[in-house]
């Protein structure tokens, strides 16, 4: 007699067991999955401070707000840095005009008094040469002593020496400075000059401009408050400046490698994201607790960071959790 199975227990049970050792099966055909490592998105953010203090004048733009490169970012009051630079270019022309004074000669009022000076000697040395000549003739006649010849000749000494004094004098007066003179005048122009340069680019700090196209993720300061000298005002994050910061256990971190391809998941996200490692710690981390002892290696954790596309890092944000996945894994478990 036949039995009829759908109604017998046993041909049930039988079936039952034929099924289970089926999936366990196939189960031990599938690979392992993939090793998962969890993480967080990171931004590396451009942070925009000014070298100079003042009072914040003008914040012009805001959170979120997408910007271009140049575009301005926000301005100080600059009434101190103007007046700086103002007193600099007043220093810079006094010193040019230092310059220009010890390379010329004397004023031509004052060349004129010293060559009336020197025409006057002159004339008393023609005067004194006149009377030495007549002395001469009155000595050679017996008319006069000695003494009267030699009074005449010393006069005649004296306006030669005036003469060539103020000759000298004149050629002098129609110098310039001396090198010496002339060299640390220009030293102080150019020290000058400087001087205005440094108070140029002060003022211009006071306003500053986005240095790349990016999205303002954050301001610090409102309108009319004081801003520290390198404080940040605000903090920029530029396209596809979001990288994935995850800890492999010591166990797994010699199976990556720089460049490697991984794929990022997060909730929200979608399809997995393509990434590659750009990082990998040259030292280890613990994980509390922090004392020691070999059986806690397991807690001993390598940092690793990998970036994606410029196009996928869009579809991120910093502070999202991220589960990482070994692409090369993934991919062979896909082909069987």
């Amino acid at each position: 007699m036949d039995l009829d199975c759908r109604s017998a227990s046993p041909c049930r049970a039988g079936r039952r067991l034929a099924g289970v050792a089926f999936m366990l099966l196939a189960s031990a055909c599938q690979p392992p999955p993939a090793p998962g490592w969890s993480g967080y998105l990171e931004g590396d953010y451009v942070y925009i401070a000014a070298p100079v203090a003042g009072a914040l004048s003008r914040l012009q733009v805001q959170a979120g707000e997408q910007i271009e490169r140049g575009a301005p970012l926000f301005t100080l009051d600059a009434s101190n840095e103007s007046a700086a630079r103002a007193q600099a270019e007043a220093l810079l022309g006094s010193a040019q005009a230092q310059v220009a004074n010890i390379a010329k000669g004397r004023r031509d009022d004052e060349l004129a008094v010293t060559r009336a000076q020197l025409a006057q000697a002159q004339a008393q040395q023609a005067l004194a040469q006149v009377d030495l000549r007549r002395q001469q003739d009155l000595h050679a006649q017996g008319f006069i002593a000695p003494a009267r010849l030699d009074d005449v000749r010393t006069a005649l000494t004296q306006a030669d020496a005036r003469v060539a004094e103020l000759s000298a004098a004149l050629r002098v007066a129609r110098l310039p400075a001396r090198s010496d003179e002339r060299s640390a005048a220009s030293a102080q122009a150019e020290a000058a000059s400087q001087a205005v340069s440094q108070a140029r680019w002060r003022e211009q700090q006071t306003q500053q401009t986005a240095p790349v196209a990016a999205r303002v993720s954050d301001t610090y300061f409102r309108e009319g408050e004081w801003v520290p000298a390198g404080q940040p005002v605000l903090a920029l994050l530029p396209a596809g400046a979001v990288k994935a910061r995850f800890f492999v256990p010591e166990a797994e971190i010699a199976t990556l490698a720089p460049g490697q391809a991984v794929t990022l998941h997060c909730d929200g996200c979608g399809a997995p994201i393509a990434a590659r490692i750009t990082l990998l710690a040259s030292e280890a981390e613990y994980t509390p607790p922090v004392i020691y002892s070999n059986a806690q290696r397991a807690k001993l954790v390598f940092r690793v960071e990998a970036r994606p596309a410029l196009a996928d890092a869009a579809r991120l944000r910093p502070g999202q959790p991220i589960e990482v996945r070994a692409v090369a894994a993934a991919t062979a478990g896909a082909s069987r």
